[in-house]
């Protein structure tokens, strides 16, 4: 089970996101790209069928729901499946760093599924692929169409344009 820190960190995302995360796939591809660029909480990631997946991540927002750090509320969604919605009424921290609030923002306010192909392709080439898109497209065929690729690179092209402590990779 995650430890209080942990179920903080994850509120803290909640909170820096403005204090709403829609689905639980953005709220790790979130916590991917902060660790990425050097403003995480210290969550591992590791490569599973959405991309970048944290199992200390997950273990830890479930963590902070039982402690009422935030709330977890499941919907169905139109097409039948579920999907999560996090809200958390905690204040941010005043000293949180503007540049992570505003890598956060980005990701909020972005489609989740670019959002995904976008940490797909950045854990990738972390990973030394060559051509971390393509091997994203191959991947993930259903979700690559119809312009999402494109729009997943001009995504991450905006948080790659936000000077973060660690730039995030050149792909």
């Amino acid at each position: 089970m995650a430890g209080i820190d942990e179920a903080y960190r994850v509120a803290e995302i909640v909170s820096n996101a403005g204090g709403r995360v829609v689905g639980r796939t953005k709220l790790q591809k979130i916590g991917f790209f902060l660790e990425e660029a050097g403003l995480g909480s210290g969550f591992p990631f590791r490569y599973r069928h959405y991309g970048p997946y944290s199992e200390q991540l997950s273990a830890a927002s479930q963590h902070a729901a039982a402690l009422q750090l935030i709330v977890e509320k499941e919907t169905i969604a139109n097409w039948g499946g579920r999907y999560s919605t996090f809200h958390t009424d905690l204040a941010s921290n005043p000293s949180t760093s503007p540049i992570r609030i505003r890598l956060i923002q980005e990701m909020v306010d972005s489609d989740a599924v670019e959002l995904e192909l976008a940490a797909t392709a950045a854990f990738l080439a972390k990973e030394g692929f060559s051509d971390p898109w393509a091997e994203t497209a191959r991947r993930k065929p259903e979700k690559a169409e119809e312009g999402r690729l494109e729009r997943a690179k001009q995504l991450y092209s905006r948080l790659q344009g936000i000077e973060t402590p660690r730039s995030l990779p050149a792909i």
